[in-house]
């Protein structure tokens, strides 16, 4: 395989996030990266404005990408070449960023799901969270804009809990009715992210053990991955749901589906390469 330049460009609900690669054969060089939140503007015009911004990254142009994959909501994004679904990114794009981990949990701003791998990322079997937002980033959103804290305090909060506040309800609605209730009795802030992840954590690591994914790491993907009360959640429900699991996060997890399309990209243009020179 000869040297080529390669992008993966993921749409998803909450952000828009690029990734620029040189790779030849299994030698891979990460070129840029770039990561925008969508905030009800154009995804489409926000994907073609960070596919420039990593090709400033390098220092390249347009035309010195032999190929653009897209992946999630950007099926018809006009300029990729070719587009993955996001379960096999993800995987690819975990396996890349973790070679340790044996299966994925992918949670974004509406939803989640548990994919289990093999050791180069291919899919073996993979399923979603169910319809209710509670499990999602967009959720976990609205109750720290409810509590009144910033997003990225969420997961220091909820480690620093000493007794968290159990949230029954799975249905979005009723938990934030839930957490309304807490805020007027005087539970902590802290107490009732923990009680949040804690209800999260258990209904993931069951979605684990559904697919078969029992023993190994799990790593962390999408908008909640750098969450370290989620993660530190779900280590606990790991213990308590009885799997060996240790689930961990990478500081460019978010990137994962980008990740997994643009090394996919280099794997179709290179085979279609191949299959050009043996008609010729």
């Amino acid at each position: 395989m000869s040297e080529i330049i390669t992008a993966g460009i993921d749409i998803g609900s909450g952000c828009v996030k690029t990734v620029l690669f040189k790779v030849d054969g299994a030698k891979t060089e990460w070129l840029g990266k770039d990561v925008t939140r969508i905030r009800n503007r154009d995804p489409f015009q926000l994907a073609s404005e960070g596919f420039e911004a990593v090709l400033a990254q390098a220092g390249l142009k347009r035309g010195d990408v032999a190929y653009v994959a897209s992946t999630g909501d950007a099926e018809n994004l006009n300029f990729a070449t070719g587009h993955f679904y996001s379960m096999t990114t993800h995987g690819r794009g975990a396996v890349f960023l973790d070679p340790e981990a044996r299966s994925v949990l992918d949670i974004g701003a509406l939803n989640g799901r548990a994919i289990k791998v093999d050791s180069s990322g291919k899919v073996l079997s993979y399923k979603m969270t169910s319809q209710c937002a509670s499990g999602s980033g967009q959720f976990l959103e609205n109750i720290a804009r409810y509590l009144g804290i910033a997003q990225d305090e969420i997961g220091s909060l909820s480690c620093a809990a000493d007794n968290p506040e159990k949230v029954s309800s799975i249905c979005a609605v009723l938990a934030e009715t839930d957490v309304i209730n807490m805020v007027s009795r005087g539970i902590t802030a802290s107490n009732i992210l923990k009680g949040i992840h804690v209800s999260m954590a258990v209904r993931l690591a069951k979605l684990l053990k559904s697919i078969g994914a029992t023993d190994g790491i799990v790593l962390m993907t999408g908008g909640l991955a750098l969450d370290i009360g989620l993660v530190a959640a779900l280590n606990e429900a790991a213990v308590q749901e009885k799997v060996n699991l240790v689930a961990r996060s990478h500081a460019d997890s978010i990137q994962a589906g980008a990740i997994g399309a643009a090394l996919w990209g280099a794997f179709r243009h290179e085979k279609l390469t191949r299959l050009g020179q043996v008609a010729a």
